[in-house]
């Protein structure tokens, strides 16, 4: 039964494809995750993910040079590619890893705003600046990213009018960071040699 339903021609032009874009998805998700990983810091974990990596990447292409003339795998593997791209990011931006600055910009009395930061442990530095309509008071704190919705929440609450910018950073010398129960998948990257540099 199987048989007749598997022919050459499903297997070819179906099956093989499936096979070559599931490998590419899962083979470049891995890439961007290892490449994300090595501009964190993470020592260790990018070595053992492209080990798995390159493995995939093996049988993919096997599968298209001995399928050269089969166009469905060439699209497969482009598919795969991009597909793999989406995924790895979106992954990334799930575990929410590394450091971030927040710049807040108001015209407004931004007391409020710091108190509940700084009551939050949130490091935060507060200058004086002249903006294009006039003072202004820009707010700077550096951030774990996964406490970036907490600390967008808190902008929202006490000054909604403000402007703030967020950007990824790579190292740090000192820092105020609130002291949370990490998960225990952030625990194990810890213990992989995931630091802040220049801590």
């Amino acid at each position: 039964m199987l048989d007749t339903v598997i022919t050459p021609d499903v297997f070819a032009f179906v099956i093989v494809p499936v096979l070559i874009f599931l490998a590419r998805v899962c083979d470049m998700s891995l890439d961007t995750i290892r490449v994300i990983f090595m501009s964190k810091g993470i020592q260790y974990l990018p070595a053992i993910i492209g080990f798995f990596e390159v493995i995939i990447w093996l049988v993919a292409i096997g599968q298209v040079m001995n399928n050269l003339t089969n166009v469905v795998c060439y699209i497969a593997y482009g598919a795969g590619f991009a597909t793999g791209t989406i995924v790895g990011m979106a992954i990334e931006e799930r575990l929410s890893l590394g450091l971030a600055i927040v710049r807040i910009i108001t015209k407004e009395d931004p007391a409020g705003l710091l108190r509940i930061l700084r009551s939050h442990e949130y490091g935060v530095t507060s200058i004086d600046a002249e903006g294009g309509k006039g003072r202004v008071k820009v707010i700077f704190t550096i951030i774990k990213r996964q406490d970036l919705p907490d600390v967008v929440h808190i902008i929202k609450a006490f000054n909604p009018g403000a402007f703030y910018s967020v950007e990824d950073v790579k190292s740090v010398a000192e820092g105020v960071f609130p002291v949370r129960n990490s998960h225990a998948f952030f625990r194990w990257i810890n213990s992989l040699g995931y630091r802040p540099k220049g801590k």
